[in-house]
């Protein structure tokens, strides 16, 4: 048997964790029908979702989990009517974030932290849409009604771009910090330092 192959019980710990990130990214999207929270979804996300994914981390020591985890999350978003542009930039991050957890041997809290800040980049993706076509975007959108698509789009020129990147990283940090202080004995339990 293969130990660096994923198995049957990676798989369903990548389905339990990013159904967890899933449903908080949710629960902070519906918080979106009001324009600053919709700014704002940048700075929540990598915080609340910080803990669970961290916890998750205690689980992958295999190349592939977080990789497969933020398909599956790009492909959400897409699906739930954002853009499949989380899906592309989710995946580059995803196996970015692999290689980084790799290097500290699956065992590094500090590249845990950072593998977390990188691989929830299909978050700030998720804006492309407004930046580089915002009439396509809020074409799906009408229903929100004018002022809140006007709020929406004086809130987020296209020079906010390279600014949300830099918010979700630190968020994604603050996140995964958080997340390893709120989870010590289970980090300590996996053997993570």
């Amino acid at each position: 048997m293969d130990n660096n192959k994923l198995n049957a019980k990676d798989l369903i710990n990548v389905g339990i964790y990013t159904a967890i990130c899933a449903v908080l990214v949710c629960a902070v999207a519906m918080t979106g029908v009001i324009p600053i929270m919709m700014v704002l979804l940048i700075v929540f996300v990598p915080i609340l979702t910080g803990i669970p994914y961290m916890m998750f981390l205690t689980k992958v020591k295999k190349f592939g989990m977080i990789l497969i985890m933020n398909v599956i999350l790009g492909v959400f978003m897409w699906v739930t009517g954002m853009s499949y542009y989380a899906l592309i930039v989710g995946s580059i991050a995803g196996l970015i974030a692999e290689f980084i957890y790799r290097a500290g041997d699956y065992k590094s809290k500090w590249h845990g932290i950072f593998a977390f800040a990188v691989s929830g980049l299909y978050c700030w993706a998720n804006y492309f849409g407004i930046f580089f076509n915002s009439e396509a975007y809020f074409s799906t959108r009408q229903n929100f009604g004018q002022e809140y698509i006007d709020s929406v789009t004086k809130m987020l020129p296209v020079w906010m771009c390279p600014v949300l990147f830099v918010v979700d990283v630190i968020c994604g940090i603050i996140g995964g910090w958080i997340g390893t202080k709120v989870l010590r004995k289970h980090f300590e339990k996996a053997g993570i330092a």
